[in-house]
């Protein structure tokens, strides 16, 4: 009798477990959990509400989207006006480096042209020093040309051959003397004319009624101006005892009565 109820209560091979013989309730629970769990969001929303959320979520992304490329614009934007601050800055520098530079070079070329001009004033100075030179050398020499002719022409009276030395010492002083005019040399003669302390130098005086005082009578040796600037002045007599020269004519400087050495009688 034992043996028999061991066998009854034994399940029977290839029975499911359990004590009905159905499957376990408990472990068809637990398999079925992790579905539900990932359903747990959308639990209890409707078909509508669940677009409206997606929608939702897609402005959010769109918007964040946006916001960053915004940002990644305006932080370009941010280094572009650096970089044209920066060039704007380079651009003033380099105008005033070109500024700096004009000015360097109006500077240069007129140091350049004043040392071109003075140069070249100073050549023509040398140049007319040289010349000047020259001519005073010559002065004496037409001054005995000039006493030659003087004293040939007091003795040609009668003598022919004298008159022809005259005539011909005659025309070699006019020749002196024009070839020295083409450079700029003039002769200071100014016998009649009045007396002027910067180109006449008074050697005598002499009493004369008729003339104007301080009036050049005699001549005795001519002088020479170059370029207006008198290089020799005339040696001559003044006048004294004759009316006064006339308002007009007191420029031309009368002379001093005690500068103009020993009186002439």
């Amino acid at each position: 009798m034992a043996a028999d109820t061991t066998d009854e209560t034994k399940p029977t091979a290839g029975a499911p477990e359990g004590a009905s013989g159905q499957p376990d309730a408990s472990q068809g629970a637990s398999d079925g959990a992790a579905p539900k769990a990932s359903a747990a969001p959308t639990s209890g929303m409707t078909e509508d509400e669940m677009v409206e959320a997606a929608i939702r979520a897609g402005e959010q992304a769109a918007a964040d989207d946006f916001k960053a490329a915004r940002d990644a614009k305006a932080a370009e934007a941010d280094d572009l006006r650096n970089q044209v601050a920066k060039l704007e800055e380079d651009l003033e520098s380099a105008k005033g480096d070109l500024k700096a530079a004009n000015d360097r070079v109006a500077r240069l070329q007129a140091d350049w042209e004043n040392y071109r001009r003075r140069t070249a004033e100073e050549r023509l100075a040398e140049r007319d020093r040289a010349s000047e030179g020259l001519v005073k050398s010559l002065l004496p020499v037409i001054d005995d040309l000039e006493r030659a002719l003087d004293h040939a022409s007091a003795n040609a009276q009668g003598n022919e051959a004298a008159t022809q030395l005259a005539e011909g010492v005659a025309a070699v002083h006019a020749k002196f003397v024009d070839t020295l005019a083409k450079e700029g040399v003039e002769v200071i003669d100014p016998a009649g004319e009045p007396f002027d302390p910067l180109q006449h130098q008074a050697v005598g005086r002499a009493e004369d009624a008729d003339a104007y005082e301080d009036t050049v009578r005699d001549v005795y040796q001519r002088g020479y101006r170059m370029g207006g600037k008198v290089i020799r002045p005339a040696m001559v007599t003044v006048t004294f005892g004759g009316p006064k020269r006339p308002a007009e004519a007191d420029d031309a400087g009368p002379g001093d009565a005690s500068g103009t050495g020993d009186e002439g009688k």
